[in-house]
């Protein structure tokens, strides 16, 4: 253990999620195990017109542990390297594009009880981060907060993917300020879909729909992962890694 993990594990008597070693939240050697590129990620079956969809890793074993750690339980640190993997979905989704071409990240919004009874917009703080890597590895990336939920939305654990359709349907709008904000901002830019986890779709395709029924494009749609019933094709593009550049 370094001397840094014994200070951690000492004063906030914290542990690795994936190992559960003590020290920090994601240990070495956990952390040097996360996936270095990221894929499609179709659900089964899929959203009727639903934009590409990636993920930098299946919804198992650190990679959940992580996404549960951050959303449930608080583990703010665990942000940094959520947003990195969901960098790397951003970069293959994007992967061609100019990249002097503003590259805008919307998260999927969470209910305002959801919100409140966690105390912190986990999918933002992910989004925000992934923004960051981008811009460092030479995208004009930002983070932006263009949708909102209405009422009537329930919680979706235990729905199958009729009753999240069902749902989520009608269930997001874009308000006319961020649409002004973005006018003036970025006239031009391309929109990329973030949310944590990919389940059937229908969460990705509703924030798709609230975007293009303002006239917006949505290029595609970047997650951390996907749940593990669903399959991560091999793309026939050349993946991206952690280590080398974005761009």
């Amino acid at each position: 253990m370094s001397l840094r993990d014994a200070y951690v594990d000492l004063v906030l008597g914290g542990s690795c999620v994936g190992c559960g070693r003590p020290g920090r939240l994601l240990c070495v050697g956990c952390r040097a195990e996360l996936p270095d590129r990221a894929r499609l990620a179709w659900p089964t079956p899929t959203p009727s017109g639903l934009a590409r969809p990636y993920a930098a890793a299946p919804y198992a074993g650190t990679v959940k542990q992580m996404v549960l750690g951050l959303k449930e339980r608080r583990m703010l640190g665990l942000a940094r390297p959520l947003g990195e993997l969901l960098a790397l979905s951003v970069a293959e989704a994007v992967l061609g594009a100019p990249t002097d071409v503003p590259l805008l990240l919307v998260p999927v919004p969470s209910r305002p009880a959801s919100l409140r009874e966690r105390g912190h917009d986990s999918t933002y703080a992910v989004t925000a981060r992934a923004a960051r890597v981008l811009r460092r590895a030479g995208w004009p990336a930002a983070g932006v907060r263009l949708l909102r939920t209405r009422p009537g939305v329930v919680d979706q654990a235990g729905l199958d993917a009729a009753g999240r359709a069902a749902n989520l349907a009608g269930s997001m709008t874009c308000p006319s300020p961020g649409l002004r904000r973005l006018a003036r901002r970025w006239p031009r830019a391309l929109l990329v879909v973030c949310d944590d986890v990919l389940t059937t779709g229908s969460t990705a395709r509703e924030a798709q729909r609230a975007l293009e029924a303002v006239g917006l494009r949505v290029a595609a749609v970047a997650t951390v992962a996907a749940t593990a019933r669903r399959t991560l094709p091999t793309s026939q593009r050349p993946g991206i890694s952690s280590r080398t550049p974005l761009t």
